[in-house]
């Protein structure tokens, strides 16, 4: 059964050990696909740049950002698109290696190239019923061999 709500929401991405840190508040769209299975769809805002002439152009014929965000108690997949700027898709399960994959802007010669990282999810903490209201996932982010960070993403819905 597909059921929809319409709230405001707060999503943020922090580093536990880099300097990263973003937060976005936006309303979003949620739509019930199961018992405790759910599809988040919001739109993210342009990024704030100097106001010049081009930038202005640039804007007023860009796509929105969108971003999905399929949600239960066992796994978590966000994916963003949009705007010709970079994509990406992350999958999170705690206690497994996920796949995370980058797509870069691509000219319109070329075809669009990826980058595929492993992250381990240490954490998945899904609280609210029969609507979510909160998401936690800590989790580590690898390039094979490599670990490039630590981070925590928070999804909180506003009732």
């Amino acid at each position: 059964m597909l059921t929809h709500h319409r709230k405001p929401v707060c999503l943020s991405l922090i580093s536990t050990d880099l300097p990263v840190r973003s937060v976005m508040e936006t309303l979003m769209t949620l739509y019930q696909k199961g018992r405790d299975r759910f599809l988040l769809m919001l739109t993210a805002p342009l990024e704030p740049n100097f106001p010049t002439l081009e930038n202005l152009q640039d804007r007023a014929q860009s796509s929105p950002r969108i971003v999905w965000i399929d949600i239960s108690p066992e796994k978590t997949i966000m994916t963003m698109q949009g705007n010709k700027q970079l994509s990406y898709r992350h999958f999170w399960q705690q206690g497994v290696y996920g796949m995370t994959r980058y797509w870069l802007p691509a000219q319109a010669t070329q075809l669009q190239k990826s980058i595929c990282l492993c992250n381990y999810t240490r954490s998945l903490i899904f609280k609210g019923h029969p609507v979510p209201e909160y998401l936690r996932v800590e989790y580590e982010l690898w390039a094979q061999e490599v670990q490039l960070g630590n981070y925590i993403l928070t999804l909180e819905i506003k009732q």
